[in-house]
């Protein structure tokens, strides 16, 4: 199986070379004959060439954008700056665990803004002051499925969370996807945007 798809996918990788050998052989075909109805014989060829190369051409065209994609994909996964953003995330899960207001400081941005699985947005100032809260007491903050996009001087961290812990006495079990976006400025990542939603609760 994984031989047919290699041959499928060389031949569409290779479809422009396959169309460009055709053509030639039917041109000199042509120039070669000179009677009526070798010609008409080579006008046929081009026509059945012309039909079998579109749809390779098409193809081929598919095939090396999807090859693209998924090499810039895998390019992104790999880069030394994903690779920090990730370190950053679980950072900043340890950060909340212990309710370490400075750590976080550190990771976001002034415009920073965070908004809630249940529709609160926080500016940076009030998220700092509710990492601080009493009344929030998180037991685990752990992610997992990360990716991450890249974008010139921005970041676009994507995953799975689950929290637990209790706030106002109440208990809480969250489990959701993040994104969060992060900006490369003045020689260091900062986070200006943080969105969760909820997948179960």
């Amino acid at each position: 199986m994984t031989f047919v798809i290699f041959r499928i996918w060389f031949g569409m990788a290779h479809a422009p070379m396959l169309c460009y050998i055709l053509a030639a052989y039917a041109q000199v075909s042509a120039l070669r004959t000179q009677n009526a109805s070798t010609m008409i014989d080579s006008k046929k060829i081009k026509r059945t060439i012309a039909i079998v190369c579109f749809p390779l051409l098409t193809l081929g065209a598919f095939g090396q954008a999807a090859h693209d994609k998924d090499r810039d994909k895998d390019k992104n996964q790999d880069d030394p700056q994903a690779a920090k953003l990730i370190v950053l995330e679980h950072l900043w899960n340890e950060a909340q665990v212990n309710r370490d207001q400075r750590a976080l400081e550190g990771m976001i941005a002034d415009s920073f803004v965070d908004t809630e699985w249940d529709g609160d947005v926080s500016e940076r100032g009030k998220f700092l002051a509710d990492i601080k809260d009493p009344q929030f007491k998180p037991t685990l903050v752990a992610i997992q499925d990360l990716k991450v996009n890249l974008y010139h001087n921005a970041g676009v961290v994507t995953g799975v969370y689950h929290t637990k812990g209790s706030y106002n006495g109440k208990p809480y079990d969250h489990l959701g996807r993040f994104t969060d976006t992060w900006i490369f400025a003045d020689g260091k990542w900062e986070c200006v945007a943080s969105h969760t939603s909820l997948l179960k609760k």
